[in-house]
């Protein structure tokens, strides 16, 4: 024969039982996490660019302010990979195009104003040697009258004498002036040779100018396109950049590094020699093992609007393989020191009041709180050194604010 249960007893079970499955469910639905025993790492996580250790630098050619600005008008893409002797950039030709026309017409009247001096230089001299054979011609007939005079008079003597003597001086005269012409002459010469060579180095120039227009790849490698500083976006067809100003870099993907920029506060806890770890975010499962390689003296500003002050810092990649390229943003996590064997729990698993630090483990009934001694903190774990078991678990969020706002 069965027993029956009372119907208030068999109630109370009912509710006992709605009131446990709803803890179990409450309990379900609050992130757990367990308390963690070992090694606590010291740590510095930063963003930054992968970079390679040598580059070779693809720069603007120098040209002459008289050809104008450089302009970009073809371009290769950002991370194609090149061969030596490929074209990466072409410059807007017309201003130098322009200034060879402009060239070769100068030279072109040049020479002819040359050819032309030349011709009257000629003409104006064989005029001179005509009126220097005359003359000479006339000193000739007085010096015969003046050998013949010895039968004349006195007074028509000293005519003959001053007429010889006017027609030596005369001849010297026409021998001096096809000197002086000739020197003169040489000096007009000189002076248009000299527009000339101007007009032929102008023209060298221009057409110099025209093959630096396009830069070619001195090597193979993965062409990155730097950016552009007025912009602060990368290089692009339309451009306009100054002579000397770096446009692509050529890297040498057999060594790599990671660029970073530490802030103030913590940049003297870096140290050349400190181990770490570089995590691509394209790839976020790949982790590679670096060190601190170099550590700027100096701070910068940490962007161009910017009057936060930060430090340089490279990143030595020891392994980087064939997946890292230049350009590609990471995670940097910097190992400034670690202690052994302790206890260490999520940051977001404490709770704090001015008096105390706390948190709330996971018991067989629902959660307690429980008062903590902490230690240090990095960026994700801090160290608990008293109050937590290794095999405790601890809420992840307030459990108890978590009832409040479901009832509310």
């Amino acid at each position: 024969m069965t027993k029956k249960i009372p119907v208030p007893v068999a109630c109370l079970i009912i509710v006992f039982m709605i009131l446990v499955a709803c803890n179990k469910k409450n309990t379900n639905e609050v992130p757990v996490a367990q308390v963690r025993q070992g090694t606590f790492f010291l740590d510095i996580y930063e963003e930054g660019e992968i970079e390679a250790i040598i580059s070779t630098n693809i720069v603007s050619p120098q040209i002459s302010w008289r050809y104008g600005q450089l302009k970009i008008i073809d371009m290769v893409e950002d991370g194609t990979e090149v061969q030596k002797g490929d074209t990466l950039i072409v410059f807007d030709p017309s201003e130098v195009r322009k200034a060879i026309v402009d060239a070769e017409a100068s030279l072109e009247m040049k020479r002819a104003e040359l050819k032309k001096l030349k011709a009257e230089q000629e003409s104006a001299i064989v005029e001179l040697e005509a009126d220097l054979e005359v003359t000479r011609l006339s000193q000739q007939i007085s010096k015969i009258e003046f050998e013949a005079a010895n039968y004349e008079a006195d007074i028509r003597k000293q005519e003959i004498q001053l007429n010889m003597e006017r027609a030596n001086i005369a001849l010297d005269r026409a021998v001096e002036q096809i000197e002086n012409r000739k020197k003169i002459q040489q000096e007009e010469l000189k002076q248009k040779m000299l527009e000339i060579t101007q007009s032929e180095k102008q023209l060298s120039e221009a057409h110099e100018t025209l093959t630096k227009l396009v830069l070619i790849s001195p090597s193979p490698g993965i062409a990155i396109i730097t950016r552009n500083w007025s912009s602060d976006a990368k290089f692009q067809i339309g451009d306009q950049c100054w002579s000397g100003y770096t446009l692509i870099e050529l890297p040498d993907l057999s060594g790599l590094k990671a660029s970073v920029q530490i802030n103030e506060v913590d940049i003297s806890k870096v140290i050349k020699g400190l181990n770490a770890e570089v995590k691509p975010d394209a790839f976020s499962d790949s982790v590679y093992s670096a060190e601190v390689m170099t550590v700027a003296n100096l701070a910068i500003n940490k962007d161009r609007n910017s009057k936060i002050k930060v430090f340089p810092v490279d990143i030595l990649i020891k392994n980087p393989g064939k997946t890292l390229l230049p350009g590609l943003t990471v995670s940097c996590r910097i190992i400034i020191d670690q202690i052994d064997n302790v206890m260490f729990i999520p940051i977001e698993a404490v709770h704090s009041t001015p008096e105390t630090d706390f948190t709330y483990v996971q018991t067989a009934g629902g959660f307690e709180k429980r008062e903590l001694v902490l230690g240090q903190t990095n960026t994700d774990f801090v160290i608990v050194e008293k109050g937590l078991r290794s095999t405790d678990k601890v809420a992840l969020i307030d459990p108890f604010a978590k009832e409040e706002t479901q009832k509310q």
